[in-house]
């Protein structure tokens, strides 16, 4: 198979030479990033709160009562699962989309380097494998944890079966293609892009995937054990290096969405028909 030299596309882009040493300037992107995506996590909140107020104030004067103020947080609730998808693409989107325009731009070259490896067959080879490989140490782990007595429960598992069942378009879209493009471009082109084009792609890699762990599990969220947390993380954190290879390896981004798209289906056709996690 035909590769691409193993070097950065453009290690001298303005983003990177303004940040003097590239974990000070991994730190700004990851700063930047949970700044932002917390922002539009509680704006969307209070977007969804503000919502509900007029809704539950429409009924009110319909029924000709007000509810107490003992009942009014009843009466508001709590996000269903297509406001929780809906602030989690307007966040994390968001926050991928200001790094990227404001950090980690592509320049016309590399754009033109991406396309012309997504035309090489070893590009879609290489996504086949890092696709399959996902998904065989996956399963590999869980299964070896639940010889262990560690089954952990995906945070994200009761709104994925709750969507399926109110918005199973919505979610297909969202799982399948939204949400691979956004992670790839924030976890991937900018976080270890960053590091890459610095020549250092292997603290990139661990760096990144670590970050891409813990997103999806954030401590002290979860009802699972240490353990379980242990597992999961392993298991994000081992998706999140093989998607930084292949990104590497192919030289086109394409190549790393595309992989986790396909990851995503996966799973997801797995919740669906056989209830699996």
């Amino acid at each position: 198979m035909s590769t691409l030299p193993d070097v950065p596309l453009s290690p001298s882009s303005p983003a990177l030479s303004k940040s003097g040493s590239p974990l000070l300037g991994f730190a700004l992107d990851l700063l930047i990033g949970i700044a932002t995506l917390l922002f539009l996590s509680v704006l969307g909140g209070l977007v969804w709160a503000l919502w509900r107020g007029v809704e539950v104030g429409m009924q009110a004067a319909r029924d000709g009562a007000a509810p107490a103020a003992a009942e009014l947080a009843t009466a508001l609730g709590t996000p269903g699962a297509l406001p929780q998808m809906l602030i989690a693409l307007v966040s994390t989107g968001g926050a991928a989309l200001l790094l990227y325009f404001l950090r980690r731009r592509a320049t016309p070259a590399e754009r033109a380097q991406s396309h012309q490896a997504m035309r090489r067959a070893s590009t879609w080879g290489w996504i086949a494998v890092v696709a399959t490989g996902v998904f065989l140490g996956s399963s590999g782990i869980g299964w070896v944890a639940k010889q262990m007595g560690v089954e952990p429960v995906p945070t994200n598992l009761l709104l994925m079966q709750q969507a399926w069942t109110q918005y199973p378009l919505f979610l297909i879209v969202f799982a399948v293609v939204l949400a691979p493009a956004y992670e790839e471009l924030l976890f991937r082109r900018v976080l270890f892009g960053r590091l890459w084009a610095a020549n250092r792609p292997l603290l990139g890699i661990v760096l990144s995937s670590l970050a891409f762990a813990l997103v999806h599990e954030i401590p002290g969220t979860s009802p699972n054990s240490f353990p379980a947390m242990l597992q999961l993380w392993l298991i994000y954190g081992g998706m999140g290096a093989a998607f930084a290879w292949v990104y590497r390896r192919t030289g086109t981004l394409w190549a790393a969405v595309i992989a986790h798209a396909l990851n995503n289906a996966v799973a997801l056709a797995a919740m669906v028909l056989f209830g699996t996690q």
